[in-house]
């Protein structure tokens, strides 16, 4: 049975907003005391936090679907809906957060580190809110957002400060289990070890955290045996250890051409180029193995690498490693800049973005995008025509008429505002006036009626007046 999972596809979905309300004060001897409709509730985050206690990515690989409460709508009496709960999902320390592109979102180290992987919709607004001086009593209200949805995918990269690589049954797990207190499992045949195994190794007043990744083997940068799987788990680490066994029963093998091949695979893996290389030369314990290590020792050294000599049976040569170790962890941590540990990639947007766009595509159809735009719609009542109107209002505070003219649209042509797949379509008529004052009853919206003469206009707009003022004339208190 799996037990430890480092890459998982997670589907999120965060809370939708709230609906406002649409309400009109009433009480003894005020039957219309003004609108009192409520706010909506916000619906909750998605929030990926990291958390020590976490490790594997294992609980999301049996559940990836997961969803934020969503806010409730507002009530009469200015009463605001309850925001939703926010859904706080903890990652193990050193996760990716890519999209389905591959793209970096957020690279999680250090505990308590946050994302927002989706955000919760926006509450509609009620109609107090709505209300202005040419707009005293609003007969609409506005629509709660829906919550984000989005398909993310969880790397997780061990944080750590060594790691050991090497060939399988090189003995990687037999040294991290004496230089530290972890328990990896061991055995004489090839990849004993099949998940990073961590250990914390102390070396006088230095603590450092080592890591020992599954073999590598020819062609792991491309696949074969495990090696793809974790290379990602030395990305993190300043200090690259090649663990090279002097005792290999295998004719074909040596020690400097193992040393050779693995190198040439983490090239090719790439972003490994800059981290300081120690060279180990495993199982001196073995009379053979000792012969072959002092051989090929001055060849290592005349590279350039720092080489030691150990067995990790016999306890040779492990306190200098430590040592060695911590040093070269020491320094790699003080020429670390502070904030680079953690990284959230913020794509602004342009200084003259007008945060819609306008295209017309080849059917002539006029698609209108844009983040503001989009949420207006989706925050639509359509079946009230004063709400429709108030959209028309706000379109036109942004911008989006000026531009569709630009862009060629004329009465009638067909504008979509939204994706393909989730659009809002109507025939385009230039608004002339935009405002309160082009309202009628409440609820209504005289551009959405047939067109009428001025002069019309001006005595159905008397007549309700004058009825206004034979209710206020006929009306007897109790």
């Amino acid at each position: 049975m799996t037990t430890f999972v480092d890459r998982v596809e997670l589907h999120v979905a965060a809370g939708s907003g709230g609906h406002g309300c649409a309400s009109v004060h009433r009480e003894k001897f005020k039957p219309l005391g003004g609108p009192d409709g409520g706010n909506g509730g916000h619906g909750g985050d998605v929030i990926l936090t990291v958390d020590q206690s976490v490790t594997t990515l294992l609980d999301y690989h049996h559940s990836p679907h997961r969803k934020a409460t969503s806010g409730k709508p507002g009530e009469g009496g200015n009463r605001s809906g309850k925001d939703g709960q926010d859904l706080v999902l903890p990652v193990p320390d050193g996760t990716v957060v890519l999209d389905k592109d591959g793209n970096v979102l957020a690279d999680l180290v250090g505990h308590g580190t946050s994302y927002v992987a989706a955000e919760g919709g926006r509450g509609g607004l009620g109609n107090a809110a709505l209300s202005s001086a040419r707009r005293k009593a609003p007969g609409f209200a506005l629509l709660g957002v829906p919550g984000g949805l989005r398909d993310i995918v969880l790397e997780l990269k061990t944080v750590a400060d060594v790691a050991l690589v090497g060939y399988p049954s090189a003995g990687k797990s037999s040294l991290i289990s004496v230089l530290s207190a972890a328990k990896p499992k061991i055995a004489d045949y090839p990849f004993t070890t099949l998940v990073p195994n961590l250990g914390v190794v102390t070396a006088g007043a230095m603590v450092y955290t080592i890591a020992d990744v599954p073999g590598l083997i020819p062609g792991a940068s491309q696949g074969k045996g495990l090696g793809l799987e974790f290379l990602r788990h030395v990305e993190r680490c300043s200090v690259l250890v090649h663990v090279l066994d002097t005792a290999t029963l295998e004719s074909e093998r040596d020690p400097v051409s193992d040393l050779d091949i693995i190198e040439e695979e983490l090239k090719q893996y790439g972003g490994l180029g800059d981290r300081p290389r120690i060279v180990v030369l495993n199982k001196v314990d073995v009379p053979d193995g000792l012969d072959l290590a002092e051989m090929v020792r001055p060849e290592l050294e005349a590279r350039g690498y720092r080489v030691y000599e150990v067995s990790a049976v016999a306890h040779i040569g492990l306190k200098e490693l430590s040592f060695a170790l911590a040093e070269v962890v020491g320094q790699a941590r003080a020429a670390k800049p502070k904030d680079e540990e953690t990284r959230i990639v913020i794509r602004p947007k342009a200084v003259d973005d007008a945060g819609f766009t306008v295209v017309q595509e080849e059917d002539g159809l006029f698609r209108v995008r844009g983040e503001k735009p989009e949420r207006w719609v989706r925050q639509t009542d359509f079946s009230n025509d004063e709400a429709v109107g108030y959209l028309a209002d706000r379109l036109n505070r942004l911008g989006v008429e000026d531009k569709l003219m630009k862009a060629g649209a004329r009465a009638g042509d067909g504008v979509a505002i939204g994706p393909e797949d989730n659009a809002v379509v109507f025939d385009w008529e230039p608004t002339v006036m935009a405002g309160a004052e082009m309202l009628g009853r409440r609820g209504e919206d005289h551009r959405l009626e047939e067109p009428r003469p001025a002069a019309q206009r001006r005595r159905d707009r008397q007549a309700e007046r004058d009825d206004a003022q034979q209710e206020f004339d006929d009306f007897e208190p109790f």
